[in-house]
């Protein structure tokens, strides 16, 4: 049986070799914002006739507009999300595209501006800290406070990797990045409490085996189960990014990383690197024993 905390430090190198990627891609190229980040123009269309997303799209690349979100709201309506755009530029684009596509009526064209970007950002930040701070308490309550330090990092991990392949891929960010990143900590830290749960039991029932093979067969004893729940969630993601339509496919790309990463770093990551706190802190111990 392959021996994970053995080998620990090579999944700890190859997490910082795609967390270094990914800041590497932060700083060179940054993240794309889309509309709730940056402001930009909401318009909603009326088509006269039965239109295509693909129709819409075509037509908006005429005014250098392809790039814009495209949402269809049923009865030939769409929802076109584009960057910011004068008075003069948003009325050339809609009469061009309108008579392009055999006509259309404009339902809605709004300014929206990066305020509300501002204010999302602060909103996840503070939802990221007290969700860290309540699992924390949570988990030291339950477990032990060192395996709250162990689960908070590999949450963090997870987190850093969802931005930094978001930023190496150019996934537009926008309001769902943050529900991506949310229902992400929770998937992840659920997987984590399972392993923490096994290590536990094995703990109460033979306290003299060495750490590092107690933690090591609980990861495999948890990992069918672990590998399981990961790839039928998978499978459903899979599912939507190919058959859900682009509207959703940046949220589901996000998701997708964000659950390879969170069965990771949860086998990989938050059980051997508990092992280590552990080890840290006993060898603390020793010393301040030893000088006393």
């Amino acid at each position: 049986m392959f021996h994970i905390v053995k080998k620990r430090k090579i999944f700890y190198i190859i997490s910082l070799a795609i967390i270094i990627l990914g800041l590497g891609s932060l700083l060179t190229r940054g993240l794309n914002l889309g509309i709730d980040f940056t402001g930009g123009n909401i318009v909603e269309l009326k088509f006269n006739k039965a239109v295509t997303l693909e129709e819409v799209r075509t037509a908006l690349a005429d005014y250098k507009l392809e790039d814009s979100r495209l949402q269809s709201g049923g009865d030939n309506t769409f929802l076109i999300r584009t960057r910011v755009l004068s008075q003069a530029e948003s009325q050339e684009a809609i009469e061009g595209i309108s008579e392009k596509l055999g006509g259309a009526t404009l339902l809605r064209n709004e300014l929206v501006g990066p305020v509300i970007g501002k204010e999302l950002t602060k909103q996840a930040i503070l939802a990221l800290v007290i969700a860290a701070v309540l699992m924390i308490l949570y988990i030291t309550w339950r477990f032990e406070f060192l395996q709250a330090i162990a689960a908070i990092g590999g949450l963090m991990h997870d987190v850093m990797i969802m931005v930094g392949m978001a930023s190496l891929l150019q996934i537009e960010i926008d309001s769902t990045f943050v529900a991506a990143v949310l229902t992400i900590i929770g998937y992840s830290i659920n997987d984590t409490i399972v392993i923490f749960d096994r290590i536990r039991e094995n703990l109460r029932i033979n306290r003299k085996e060495e750490l590092g093979e107690l933690v090591n067969k609980s990861l495999w004893q948890t990992m069918a189960r672990s590998i399981n729940t990961v790839l039928t969630v998978l499978f459903v993601l899979l599912a939507l990014f190919f058959f859900g339509g682009n509207t959703i496919s940046n949220f589901v790309t996000l998701l997708i990383i964000g659950i390879a990463s969170g069965a990771y770093s949860s086998i990989f990551i938050s059980g051997p690197g508990w092992y280590d706190l552990r080890r840290i802190q006993k060898e603390r111990k020793r010393a301040a024993k030893a000088a006393a």
